[in-house]
């Protein structure tokens, strides 16, 4: 049972959501199968042919590649745990 701000249920609800996270971010990568894009679908810059080959399924150019990373990487840093301990308690 929660108690204080929190409803009843909210760690379950924690749960759940960092579950379903984990999911979308695994089917993010199913999509990364299949045939190499010559063209990057995000700025239609060329993809280089050694990208291409490296890189099964690639869909971005290097530099969208890395701007696609950064962006990953600012939301992959919440703790969703520590953020609602307070809440949770």
């Amino acid at each position: 049972m929660a108690g204080g701000w929190a409803k009843d249920g909210a760690v379950q609800d924690q749960i759940d959501s960092t579950v379903e996270d984990g999911i979308n971010e695994a089917r993010r990568h199913l999509e990364r199968q299949g045939p190499s894009l010559a063209i990057c679908e995000a700025c239609e810059a060329p993809i280089p042919l050694a990208r291409q080959q490296a890189v099964p399924g690639v869909r971005l150019c290097i530099e969208c590649q890395a701007e696609a990373d950064r962006h990953q990487r600012q939301h992959s840093n919440y703790n969703r745990r520590a953020s609602k301990d307070s809440q949770l308690r």
